[in-house]
């Protein structure tokens, strides 16, 4: 993915200049947060079902080696060829290796955010081989040569007569087209040959069975099975924070995965593979690339609980008006923040959030999010590492905010000023914040001084309490 270099305010702002398109992508994730919730509360044990995923992701970081040396094993006696790798380097690296051994010139690749993590494509492409995504969303943005904007619906920001004429341009279709049936039509025509002339095929993994030696794909287009089952070579990479221990638990999850990205009970594909077809071989690249020093915190590795639905994108209302391309990492939104704040060089995206919460509360897997940012806030402070202007002007609102003289005396002032000025005046003095805003109407007193008129019993109580 291309390195944001603006701030999360500042690539924010660009993608807010088409006021219609900030509407419709937010009315459209919004549509599948309700989805979700019409799925959730069709499971009355669906809060159970959320304890006990928790529960396993857990238990499973916790027992991490164990589990991944257990997998290793199985994968081993049933003929699968097993890799490891420290970074995004380092697994491209081996993965162009077994491509060249095999003469690999065309690789079909299903949704996989790990290789766009690893920046595969780019470095294949660099080494002369022609990478082919297949999921129709990011078929689309690789023909319009962008990254993913969201994890499980990666094309989300473009309207349909965008992709049209993405379309006419790349694949002929008739100019003006922006029929969605018929564009899709034309897609699976053109992946079609894809898939046939392909000498190798690669996926992500949602989960990596630890007592099965199995790696599990879910899809809604069968793509995934497309491409494996036609080529003699199959890969599939995978982050160490995919393993569950059984079926049983990748079961626990399966009922939840598709329920909380889409609403639909289930993928319309989800497939097991454990062995490499006859004549064939099946490779699984194990991926590190910082998970484990994630891990050395306890709270950012309650991350590594994510199973990557994109709820918390759909949900998130800074997500929803900012754009997937805002965020200085591969995966945007609050997961986003929560695994890759590290890799913002604005370090500002943590700030990118109202810790409104809404994140967590829809996280299938219980991941502390809005927790988790703050933290990641914290330890920007700690570091001495906050965004420019934050590092001079927070400890003084610090300072102000802990004064009850100072506050009391500042608010008085503003409420003053709201009254007596007019907003023209007092509008650039409030910032980004008042850009898009009407600055409030006045009220008539602080808010201590409306509960000593009107509630002066909860000033009692509350010193009764004292």
């Amino acid at each position: 993915m291309q390195k944001v270099i603006q701030t999360h305010a500042k690539a924010a702002d660009i993608f807010c200049r088409d006021e219609s398109r900030v509407d419709w992508h937010s009315k459209a994730l919004w549509v599948l947060r309700e989805k979700r919730d019409r799925a959730a509360s069709s499971l009355p044990e669906w809060e159970t079902l959320r304890a006990l995923g928790s529960q396993i992701k857990l238990h499973t970081l916790n027992q991490l080696p164990g589990y991944l040396e257990a997998f290793e094993a199985k994968c081993l006696s049933q003929g699968v060829k097993v890799h490891w790798a420290k970074d995004g380097a380092e697994h491209n690296r081996i993965v162009h290796d077994i491509l060249s051994r095999h003469g690999v010139k065309k690789l079909v690749k299903s949704k996989s955010m790990l290789t766009e993590e690893c920046h595969l494509n780019p470095f294949l492409e660099g080494k002369g081989i022609e990478v082919i995504d297949t999921d129709l969303g990011e078929r689309i943005i690789q023909l319009n040569h962008q990254p993913p904007s969201h994890i499980v619906v990666p094309a989300i920001h473009m309207k349909k007569e965008e992709v049209g004429d993405l379309f006419h341009e790349k694949l002929g279709t008739p100019k003006g087209e922006s029929d969605p049936t018929r564009l899709t039509r034309a897609a699976r025509a053109h992946l079609r040959e894809q898939f046939l002339s392909a000498d190798a095929a690669m996926t992500g993994v949602n989960m990596a069975v630890a007592s099965e030696g199995a790696v599990i794909v879910c899809t809604n287009e069968g793509n995934a099975d497309m491409g494996a089952n036609l080529p003699k070579l199959q890969l599939h990479s995978m982050g160490i924070d995919k393993i569950v221990p059984d079926l049983d638990s990748a079961a626990v999850l399966l009922r939840m995965l598709a329920r909380n990205a889409t609403g639909q009970p289930i993928t319309t594909y989800s497939s097991l593979y454990r062995t490499p077809k006859p004549g064939g071989e099946m490779h699984v690249i194990i991926v590190d690339n910082g998970r484990s020093a994630m891990m050395r915190d306890k709270l950012l590795g309650e991350a590594l609980k994510c199973i990557r639905c994109g709820g918390c994108l759909n949900t998130c209302p800074v997500y929803r008006r900012s754009g997937g391309y805002s965020y200085g990492h591969t995966i945007p939104g609050p997961i986003g923040i929560a695994v890759g704040a590290d890799e913002d060089d604005t370090h500002s995206s943590p700030w990118a959030c109202t810790l409104c919460g809404s994140c967590s509360f829809v996280c299938p897997t219980k991941v502390p999010l809005d927790k988790i940012i703050f933290h990641r806030r914290r330890l920007y402070a700690e570091r001495k590492s906050l965004p420019y202007g934050k590092s001079g002007y927070m400890p003084l609102v610090g300072r102000f905010m802990a004064s009850p003289l100072l506050l009391d005396t500042g608010m008085a002032a503003a409420r003053i000023a709201l009254k007596i000025l007019p907003h023209s005046l007092l509008k650039p003095m409030s910032g980004a914040w008042g850009k898009y805003r009407e600055l409030p109407a006045a009220p008539g007193s602080s808010f201590e001084g409306w509960v000593k008129k009107n509630r002066p019993e909860l000033l009692v109580k509350s010193k009764g309490e004292k």
